[in-house]
């Protein structure tokens, strides 16, 4: 299979996990981030900083791409992707927020919050997207 690739599976801590996503929906809605450099959005994440553990990054990366003081973090399952670039384990969290702060100066121009997915062609990754947030909000109503 040539291209990107996720695949998913039950959280497992015997591999390094490089870097944290994060599903946030409240009230049926789902907070997506747009990067200043594109005209896409994208689920919250990123890399986990040397010594820290995901739990802590993904909160981290919540809030420093919207602002969101997270109230309830659960892991849903890791994630390995590749494409490009090497691949990486990953893990995909849900969070429900406690409250939303103004955005701190960052990487990111906006967080909003949306009733369903963007379209496709609006989407940073829409290979992965539908995806980690199908999972997560499976995960969430349990």
């Amino acid at each position: 299979m040539s291209g990107p690739r996720a695949t998913t599976c039950a959280v497992d801590v015997a591999h390094a996990c490089a870097f944290v996503m994060v599903v946030t929906t409240q009230g049926g809605r789902l907070l997506l981030s747009r990067h200043r450099d594109r005209c896409t959005w994208e689920t919250q994440g990123g890399h986990v900083e040397p010594g820290e553990v995901p739990d802590a990054a993904a909160a981290r990366e919540l809030y420093e791409e919207s602002g969101v003081v997270v109230r309830d973090l659960a892991p849903v399952c890791d994630v390995w992707v590749d494409g490009d670039r090497p691949g990486a384990w990953g893990r995909l969290y849900a969070a429900a927020p406690e409250r939303q702060d103004a955005l701190p100066a960052s990487e990111i121009a906006e967080a909003r919050w949306f009733r369903q997915l963007p379209a496709p062609e609006e989407l940073t990754y829409p290979w992965r997207t539908p995806l980690l947030v199908s999972r997560a909000s499976a995960h969430s109503s349990h």
